[in-house]
């Protein structure tokens, strides 16, 4: 029976793929991200992810591995998981009232097999207030999330609209392609 393996911590990726009801583990992936503007964006999330991969299936040859990076590009800027409260209100600031893309790379790697993608899926923000914003935070924490929001929780009443193909891309694990990558399994 082949061993499957999600290449990340985050409770948000486990509980998404807890969802097609395969039996994995998680490991924290050896791996030293590239920074945002080390290239572009869409290249990033996928250079993160094989890394994250590519660096766990270094280390159990026989498994089959998930990884997955997400970041939000806004014009120009490119914004990562906040890390406190301060810079997660900025944040939201700053995304009040704009589309932001959230781009999430996804990557699946084993002996046999190499998938991988870029997953792009835009929403856009309503023209949010600073007591908006500060609720929101003392809520929801975001700190852990990029673009410091949740649409699995408080964070989807944030927007006006969305736009993509598979609305687990913004939560970053685009399971509508994994499931296709994963399709024997199922």
């Amino acid at each position: 029976m082949m061993r499957l393996i999600l290449a990340s911590t985050s409770p948000y990726r486990k509980l998404l793929l807890d969802r097609l009801e395969l039996p994995f583990i998680q490991i924290d992936p050896p791996f030293e991200e590239a920074a945002p503007g080390s290239m572009p964006v869409a290249e990033l999330v996928l250079h993160n992810s094989m890394g994250k991969a590519q660096s766990v299936l270094n280390q159990h040859p026989d498994a089959t591995v998930i990884a997955s990076d997400q970041l939000v590009a806004c014009g120009d800027i490119v914004l990562g998981k906040p890390g406190c409260a301060e810079k997660a209100r900025a944040q939201l600031a700053m995304l009040s009232g704009k589309s932001v893309t959230f781009l999430t790379g996804l990557v699946l790697l084993s002996s046999g097999q190499r998938h991988f993608e870029t997953i792009p899926y835009t929403v856009t923000f309503r023209d949010l207030s600073e007591r908006e914003i500060r609720n929101y935070i003392e809520k929801e924490k975001p700190i852990d999330c990029a673009g410091s929001f949740k649409s699995e929780g408080l964070g989807i009443a944030l927007f006006e609209k969305m736009q993509g193909d598979d609305p687990t891309a913004l939560i970053g694990l685009p399971l509508i392609r994994l499931s296709q990558w994963l399709k024997p399994l199922l």
